[in-house]
């Protein structure tokens, strides 16, 4: 509890909160420029926030919101209506957070909980590591503007997958960078490999210069000016599954899809390695 906007920044700089309820009419502080201040700072802007004030007018719902607030709440209030409203926007936020915003999709805290439920469930799973082979190099040809296409194209491409190969429906997360994963049944790996791969690199065609398409590689000058050559991009994929080894939690299911991500690095194009290695 902060009895003014400035005690408030003290105490978050000290500890963060989950959540800021903050009134409108504060002294020396009041609550817009608190939420400004908060909204400005890299540590501080992904702090949930909901306004509270005495004043029912639009225009005030209006510039608390602006200023970036989450939710707003006109008092007299009632207490369930409040702890409705925490409860509400901290959810979100959760699910914000848990969202890639590049590409839309589940990030880490979900996949890891999706591989956790398929390991205690009982049933076999595969999870299937993806990532863009020599990504660094469109980078460093056209910028992470350009790099960012790519990986959208990807997440486009995996999803396109996913729909084709049907029911039962297979999970789709973006790790972060142009790292990914599918969680689906052994029988789908090959389907939804194959396709994913296809249209990825029919896709990624239209994403180069059009004179690097053409003659299939970039030119990227290095420190010194002088010119290598990179090859077009192709994916790695790396599978691991769940018949043939005993996987006691979704860290060492992660590692086993990682661990053949790598062996198919080593392989030329696009290509899939699966973990054919058994506890026994």
């Amino acid at each position: 509890m902060a009895y003014d906007g400035e005690q408030a920044l003290e105490m978050v700089g000290e500890r963060q909160p989950d959540l800021a309820v903050v009134d409108l009419m504060m002294p020396k502080v009041d609550g817009l420029e608190l939420t400004r201040k908060l909204r400005a700072n890299p540590l501080t802007a992904s702090i949930p926030i909901i306004m509270l004030t005495a004043r029912g007018l639009t225009v005030d719902k209006v510039l608390g919101l602006t200023a970036g607030a989450d939710d707003y709440l006109v008092k007299p209030f009632d207490t369930l209506e409040l702890v409705a409203r925490v409860n509400s926007t901290l959810r979100r936020n959760q699910e914000y957070r848990e969202v890639s915003p590049l590409t839309g999709l589940p990030g880490n805290t979900r996949i890891l909980r999706e591989i956790t439920d398929r390991v205690r469930s009982g049933t076999e799973y595969a999870v299937c590591h993806i990532d863009i082979d020599r990504f660094k190099g469109v980078n460093d040809a056209y910028g992470f503007g350009r790099g960012d296409e790519f990986i959208s194209a990807l997440a486009r491409s995996l999803h396109r997958a996913v729909v084709d190969v049907g029911l039962p429906p297979a999970f789709l997360g973006h790790i972060g960078g142009d790292d990914f994963v599918l969680v689906c049944t052994p029988d789908q790996v090959r389907p939804l490999t194959t396709k994913a791969v296809e249209d990825f690199e029919t896709t990624a065609d239209r994403l180069y210069d059009a004179v690097d398409a053409q003659r299939g590689y970039l030119e990227i000058p290095d420190r010194k000016g002088n010119i290598r050559q990179v090859n077009l991009v192709t994916l790695s994929i790396g599978v691991a599954l769940s018949g043939n080894r005993s996987y006691r939690n979704p860290h060492e299911v992660v590692a086993a899809a990682s661990e053949m991500k790598s062996v198919a690095k080593t392989q030329p194009g696009s290509y899939v390695a699966v973990d054919r290695r058994t506890d026994v």
